[in-house]
C-alpha cells in the first residue's frame, strides 16, 4: 500500500496541523471541512500559520512553500477523498459525528484507500461498525499541536488488515515522527496515562496536600523533567525495580490496593531483575551505566538551559518574555477538537 495522495477531513486546528505535517513531508494533501467556505478559510489559516511558524524558526526554511504547493481545498468531502490513498478523519470527538463522517468517507473513497481516525479516546472497533469494509480502517492518533508533538499512536481494531498498519507506519515515518502500535482499548496509551495523572493530581488538591499551582511545579520540575528523554519503564530501570517495589508497598499501606505493586514489577524483582544495576529490567539491560548516566546528565542540563532561555510559560493575555523569534506564538485555542 503505497501512499502519495492524502485527504484530511476536518481542517480545524488539529486537522490543519496534520495537513501541514504531511505537506511538508511531500505528500499531496486535500483538506475539507463543513462546507466550501469554511474549508477556504481554514486553508488560508493553515498557510498563514505555516508562514508564522517559519518566520519564528519553528518550521525549517522552505516549509511554507511546501504547505502552499502541497495542500489544496476541496469543495466537498466527496471531492476531497475521491483519489486519496489515505484519508485522515479529524472531526470532533463525538462518536455519532465521527460515525457519520467515516461512513461518508468510505462511500466516496476508493475501495483500497486506508482510512485513519484521529480519535484520542474512542475505541477503534466501536467506530469500525460504521464502515462496511473496516479492514482498511485504524486509529492514527496525532497529538496537539500536531506540527510539533513527535509521537503518533497507531491503533488497529480486531479486523484491521496488517498491511494498513505497515503503510500507516511508513506514512508517519516519512513525516519524521515516531509511531507506536497500541492495542484497541479506550484512551489507548497516551490518554490513559494522561488522565490517570490528572485524576491523582486532582485528588491531591482535594485532599489539601498541595495547591494546583504547587502540584504543577512538582510535576514539571521533578519526574516530568525526565520524561522528554526517558519513559516510565526506563526511569524505573535506572532507579532500581526493587526501590519501586518497596515504594509501592509504602503507598499501598497508606492508600490501599490502588497503589499495590504491579505484578510485572514484583515478578521481575523476585526473579532477580532489578534494572540497570542487576540483570536488567523492562527496557534497559544491566551493564556499564556510565554512558547512560552521561547522556542523562547532559540531557537534563541542556533542558535546563532551554527552559532558562524561554522563561516561564505566560498565562493567557500576558506578554511572552522570550527571544525575538518566539515573541509571536500561535493563538491558544480551547475547542473540544483541540484537546488531544
Amino acid at each position: 500500500m503505497s501512499i502519495r495522495d492524502v485527504a484530511v477531513v476536518g481542517a480545524g486546528y488539529m486537522g490543519g496541523g496534520i495537513a501541514q505535517v504531511l505537506a511538508i513531508a511531500g505528500f499531496r494533501v486535500v483538506v475539507t471541512d463543513a462546507d466550501a467556505e469554511t474549508t477556504r478559510r481554514q486553508l488560508e489559516r493553515i498557510r498563514q500559520e505555516a508562514r508564522a511558524f517559519e518566520d519564528q524558526g519553528l518550521f525549517d526554511p522552505g516549509s511554507t512553500d511546501l504547505v502552499e504547493a502541497n495542500i489544496r481545498a476541496a469543495a466537498s468531502l466527496e471531492e476531497a477523498v475521491a483519489e486519496a490513498d489515505f484519508v485522515e478523519e479529524a472531526v470532533s470527538e463525538n462518536p455519532a459525528v465521527k460515525g457519520a463522517v467515516l461512513a461518508a468517507i468510505e462511500a466516496a473513497a476508493r475501495p483500497d484507500a486506508i482510512i485513519g481516525t484521529n480519535t484520542s479516546t474512542l475505541p477503534i472497533g466501536g467506530l469500525a461498525v460504521n464502515l462496511q469494509h473496516s479492514a482498511r480502517f485504524l486509529g492514527v492518533h496525532f497529538s496537539n499541536p500536531a506540527p510539533f508533538i513527535p509521537g503518533v499512536e497507531l491503533i488497529a481494531h480486531a479486523g484491521t488488515d496488517p498491511a494498513a498498519v505497515v503503510a500507516s507506519e511508513e506514512l508517519v515515518a516519512r513525516t519524521g515522527k515516531l509511531s507506536a502500535r497500541v492495542s484497541d482499548k479506550a484512551g489507548f496509551v497516551l490518554n490513559r496515562l494522561q488522565y490517570v495523572l490528572l485524576k491523582e493530581a486532582a485528588s491531591l488538591v482535594e485532599e489539601g496536600v498541595a495547591t494546583a499551582e504547587d502540584v504543577d511545579i512538582v510535576v514539571r520540575t521533578t519526574f516530568g523533567y525526565r520524561l522528554p528523554f526517558f519513559g516510565p519503564f526506563a526511569i524505573a530501570d535506572m532507579a532500581g525495580l526493587d526501590i519501586y517495589a518497596a515504594g509501592f508497598n509504602t503507598l499501598a499501606e497508606h492508600y490501599g490496593d490502588r497503589f499495590a505493586a504491579p505484578a510485572v514489577i514484583t515478578d521481575l524483582v523476585e526473579g532477580g531483575h532489578l534494572g540497570v544495576k542487576k540483570d536488567g529490567g523492562f527496557v534497559i539491560p544491566a551493564g556499564d551505566s556510565a554512558p547512560l548516566v552521561a547522556y542523562r546528565n547532559r540531557a537534563y542540563a541542556r533542558l535546563g538551559q532551554l527552559l532558562r532561555e524561554l522563561g516561564p510559560a505566560p498565562t493567557v493575555g500576558e506578554a511572552v518574555a522570550t527571544p525575538e523569534a518566539l515573541k509571536n506564538p500561535e493563538p491558544l485555542t480551547t475547542t473540544e477538537e483541540d484537546q488531544r
